[in-house]
């Protein structure tokens, strides 16, 4: 890959910025408490490295957690897999997110797509936990026992959790877009005790009636006892189904008991995509969560009480969880149910200006989507309100760095994150008291000992490796759902680097503390022994008005050569000549990089992701290489399970005689 230039910086912070954020109030708390001064951001990131115990315990005393028995020693062993965190301390994830409890402020402020609006004080949520957890402990729920959600991105499925956790219940959920398949795929694993399901989901001007679906849901998983009903479109419970209305669990002015639950005690169990096989239950626990995420809301995003905090997710993603999440500093949060592009692409940017959205995030697909467009939000809506815009889900490219100054706002903080399921948090992403440089992450996060490997082992700076995690982090999975030896946990992060966490990226981190990450690193293209990210030619190719968007793949043949095309859809009426192909190719060589032009490019009918919005990058990859469908992805996982015929029937015609 060829060597980056320092790219221009897009923002800095202001004076007010530094002295009102959250990192430089805990730098001040770090000088006064323990004596400790440091030079900016990256001291403070080798020191919490450096020092994990001095770095978590400081964290525990400086956000006040509330324990009803201390821990014995933050970290107890350092070895990976195996690091046991804050031993011996009792407490509960929920009380935390709770304990701004007793206040008319909006807690939750939830825009359907249809304009209905629903707002929720502190103390309404709290009496709303309060009531439903008195009654699942009614309906037999012990601590341990599973609790399972099959809800959209609405206010119940907020309280549904908090209530599951303040039991010490164990919580999991999949939107309501997921097919039969691939919920039974997750939830069977658990043998839940209760579903809480909604009737279905408003999305692209229209209702999802999803009560059919529901109806076999129930009928494959045969541990649970109740079904909770939420009557979200109105619709009405399914016939001849015994169900209990969510409403009428929710009344009453209790105050809300939180169990008291070891800290590795289970919290949740998130799911991995589901396009490689059986979906793994990633299970974290509530003292491990809460330190992450009190650092991810507090430090990373730097969220306050504030603060209006908007990301665009699904409950199935794990950004939900990290949206909930802001809670814990008392920030009030915006949920969404709807298509982000309808009516038009405008309408988030819309909402910023309608709810007084000071913090949203979104995915750089949305991003770019926008871009594509043509939208100027600064000139559509008033966005005074919005002080900081995230990004996750796929690399951002520069292009789209550029269009957020230009057309979005000028002096607003963008900042990029990368990290994802496995740490239910962030591994590289935002540092408010930093500048902002085009096309780049700005910081490694704190307590992330993320370091660039080679396929040696070695450490490197300003060069492309694997991105690996050296010591431990408190969120880091407990283990793996039925992984009763371990063994599936210890192949998806240790096999490579024995004791060494390898996430599955290449990054390169930069002189200046800064990280790329061009992609996945099983997806990577290598070329000539010149690696190289997919991200870099959808950024080329999809810049074109002609193209609705690309896929790339490197495919390694059994006679050892290597095969790359290049998958467009394109636009209504447009045909891919040999003059559009010469100019995609261009652009790619200019661009990107004469070896990664590819051997073909090809018009596809579409292009499938995950339901989270990934590209099924390594699936195609592995399809186009001879492995069967079923081997290497669950069709309930992905937006349209038709393309995957497309790709086979590909592969059948090149492998013939």
């Amino acid at each position: 890959m060829p060597s980056r230039e320092v790219p221009p910086i897009l923002w800095q912070p202001s004076e007010e910025v530094l002295a009102n954020a959250g990192i430089t109030r805990y730098l001040r708390w770090l000088e006064q408490k323990r004596g400790l001064k440091f030079d900016g951001y990256n001291e403070l990131w080798k020191w919490s490295v450096d020092h994990l115990e001095d770095f978590w315990g400081s964290l525990w005393e400086f956000f006040e957690i509330k324990a009803s028995m201390p821990y014995e020693r933050v970290l107890v062993d350092e070895q990976m897999p195996g690091a046991r965190w804050f031993s011996g301390a009792r407490l509960n994830f929920a009380e935390h997110a709770l304990r701004y409890g007793d206040s008319s402020k909006p807690a939750i402020v939830f825009t359907s797509e249809n304009g209905e609006v629903v707002e929720l004080s502190w103390t309404e949520l709290k009496h709303q936990v309060a009531a439903l957890a008195l009654s699942l402990r009614s309906m037999g729920v012990q601590s341990g026992d599973r609790v399972v959600g099959y809800l959209p991105n609405i206010p119940e499925a907020v309280v549904a959790f908090l209530a599951s956790a303040s039991i010490g219940a164990v919580w999991s959920v999949c939107g309501p877009d997921f097919g039969v398949r691939s919920v039974v795929d997750r939830f069977r694993q658990l043998e839940p005790k209760v579903l809480i399901a909604a009737d279905g989901y408003r999305y692209g001007g229209r209702d999802h009636d999803r009560r059919t679906v529901l109806v076999e849901l129930v009928s494959q998983l045969p541990s649970l006892r109740h079904v909770i009903f939420v009557d979200y479109l109105g619709m009405g419970s399914p016939e001849k189904m015994d169900v209990e209305s969510f409403t009428d669990l929710i009344v009453g002015d209790e105050e809300v008991h939180f169990i008291q639950v070891p800290a590795d005690h289970p919290l949740w169990v998130l799911f991995s995509s589901g396009t490689t096989g059986l979906p793994k239950g990633i299970v974290h626990g509530h003292a491990g969560i809460l330190m992450e995420h009190m650092k991810v809301v507090a430090l990373a995003a730097n969220l306050s009480a504030n603060d209006r905090f908007f990301w665009f997710t699904s409950t199935s993603w794990v950004m939900w969880n990290l949206v909930v999440a802001s809670l814990l500093v008392g920030a009030t949060i915006e949920l969404y149910d709807g298509s982000p592009v309808y009516p038009d692409v405008s309408r988030l940017w819309q909402l910023i200006e309608e709810r007084g959205i000071t913090s949203f995030g979104t995915s750089a697909g949305f991003i770019l989507t926008c871009a594509k467009a043509g939208l100027r939000p600064r000139k559509l809506y008033d966005l005074s309100c919005l002080s900081a815009i995230g990004s996750t889900g796929s690399p951002l490219p520069s292009s789209s760095f550029r269009w957020i100054y230009e057309a979005v706002k000028s002096d607003v903080w963008l900042y990029s994150i990368s990290g994802g399921t496995d740490i239910a948090g962030a591994l590289v992403g935002g540092a408010v008291t930093l500048p902002v440089w085009e096309g780049e992450i700005q910081a490694r996060a704190l307590g992330a000992s993320v370091e660039s490997w080679s396929d040696k082992g070695r450490s490197c700076v300003g060069e492309l490796g694997e991105l690996v995690v050296t010591k431990p982090m408190p969120s880091m999975p407990l283990y793996f759902w039925g992984d009763s030896d371990g063994s599936r946990y210890h192949e998806a992060y240790f096999n490579m680097f024995p004791g060494i966490w390898r996430h599955g990226d290449w990054i390169t981190i930069t002189e200046r503390g800064t990280a790329i990450i061009p992609g996945r690193s099983d997806s990577t293209l290598n070329r000539m022994g010149v690696r190289m990210g997919t991200v870099d030619i959808y950024e080329a190719v999809e810049r074109f008005p002609e193209i609705q968007e690309a896929l790339v793949v490197g495919v390694e043949q059994p006679d050892g050569g290597y095969w790359m095309p290049l998958f467009v859809a394109v636009e209504p009426g447009i045909i891919l000549d040999d003059a559009l192909r010469m100019r995609i190719n261009e652009a790619i060589r200019m661009e990107v990089s004469p070896r990664h032009v590819p051997d073909e490019i090809l018009v596809a009918p579409g292009v499938p992701h995950t339901l989270t919005g990934k590209k099924l990058e390594v699936p195609v990859k592995r399809i186009l290489q001879g492995v069967p469908p079923s081997v290497v992805v669950s069709v309930g996982a992905i937006d349209r399970p038709d393309l995957i015929d497309y790709f086979v029937k590909l592969y059948q015609q090149r492998s013939l005689p």
